[in-house]
């Protein structure tokens, strides 16, 4: 193939969109999560699509998270999770998401959440193994790698398998 200008270039690559994330706990441990009021996925990390203008994915996770908690982190950015999920019916491109660590919340900084009702209705705090009842296996599989991935101090990558064809 010979060279092209990096304009063309671009457009003989696939398609994605990214997210980024924050990735809280209560002092037990136990991961925090916000419940959709747009019902995509029930239960969410503060996090959001990354805009024209954000300079990097973790500069989205932190105004996301400002934006649909009032949380103002100021931490360093500890990547916890590349999560990758193939296009598939409904959605033409590929995305990609970045999960950091947002660290441990106290009673008092949890009791301090306040929520964009026009994006999350609800926060909860609870054990893993309770995440994995009220989920789905998809979203909990995402829940339990960031947790892994915490508890071992090393990055994980989540791949979603292609959606077979029905």
């Amino acid at each position: 193939m010979s060279w092209l200008p990096p304009e063309e270039y671009v457009r003989t690559l696939p398609n994605a969109t990214m997210y980024a994330a924050l990735y809280f706990t209560d002092v037990d441990g136990d991961p925090l999560l916000l419940r959709s009021a747009l019902g995509v996925e029930t239960w969410q990390f503060p996090g959001g699509n990354v805009e024209h203008g954000d300079p990097t994915p973790f500069a989205t996770a932190v105004r996301e998270c400002r934006e649909e908690t009032g949380i103002e982190f100021d931490g360093p950015p500890v990547l916890l999770l590349t999560h990758f999920l193939p296009p598939h019916p409904g959605w033409p491109c590929a995305k990609i998401g970045f999960v950091f660590d947002g660290g441990t919340l106290t009673d008092a900084e949890l009791g301090q959440i306040v929520l964009d009702p026009s994006e999350h209705t609800e926060c909860l705090v609870q054990p893993l193994g309770a995440w994995k009842a009220t989920m789905s296996p998809r979203s909990f599989a995402r829940v339990a790698a960031v947790h892994e991935a915490r508890s071992s101090r090393s990055a994980k990558l989540l791949c979603e398998p292609h959606p077979t064809a029905p």
